[in-house]
């Protein structure tokens, strides 16, 4: 297959791509509600997601729902999620958001980014996981490996930032598909392109990759 000559072109190689090989994709994260999703993708921050499959069942049969949450103290929560990267500060972000979900949103998670950014915990990354998988908004979210993955390929260029990494991937991939393409370029970016040692060799998208190329 010849490289793609230009940015339309490239971004329809590597969504065909994807779409033949990747046809269905889902959060790697378990849960079962939006709620249940915050929670999680706050604990994830730094973490890995079997990492926060292995605290969350015990966490989820204690604190179901965000009142029963709001109702305890940090160090209870703590106590759940010791195994987690920086324990404490997540401890003190799951207590306050779901006191704020309480208080705040009727116990709830909201829809829409400026109120997702005013929880505790909660970043754009974070608010544009939620917007997408839970409540099935056009919205990318931009994590390391969704970073990383998008400026080797090409399909972002100069970019120094997560917001105008999203920016650029917004602008050249079809809003029904931002969500799908957000997993899509995670689980490339876990899997094989990895930061350190990508699996060239490995990868089905080395035929039109700006990086591969350049090596």
């Amino acid at each position: 297959m010849a490289r793609a000559k230009n940015k339309k072109d490239l971004y329809a190689d590597v969504l065909a791509w994807f779409s033949k090989n990747m046809p269905s994709v889902q959060s790697e994260l378990v849960f079962e509600n939006p709620y249940q999703l915050l929670v999680a993708v706050i604990l994830s921050a730094q973490c890995t997601d079997k990492r926060v499959n292995m605290v969350t069942p015990a966490l989820f049969a204690r604190f179901p729902d965000p009142t029963s949450m709001s109702r305890t103290d940090e160090a209870e929560i703590l106590s759940y999620i010791k195994s987690v990267s920086y324990p404490n500060s997540k401890a003190a972000h799951l207590s306050g958001m779901a006191r704020m979900l309480v208080e705040d949103f009727g116990g709830r998670v909201p829809e829409k980014m400026e109120d997702l950014l005013r929880l505790p915990g909660v970043g754009r990354k974070t608010a544009n996981v939620m917007r997408a998988v839970a409540f099935d908004k056009p919205a990318m979210a931009v994590d390391t490996h969704v970073f990383r993955v998008s400026a080797r390929l090409g399909l972002t260029k100069d970019s120094k930032t997560p917001a105008e990494t999203e920016r650029q991937l917004v602008a050249n991939i079809p809003a029904g598909l931002l969500g799908t393409a957000h997993h899509w370029l995670l689980l490339h970016g876990r899997y094989v392109c990895l930061s350190r040692k990508p699996k060239c060799q490995e990868c089905g998208l080395s035929f039109c990759c700006e990086y591969y190329k350049k090596k």
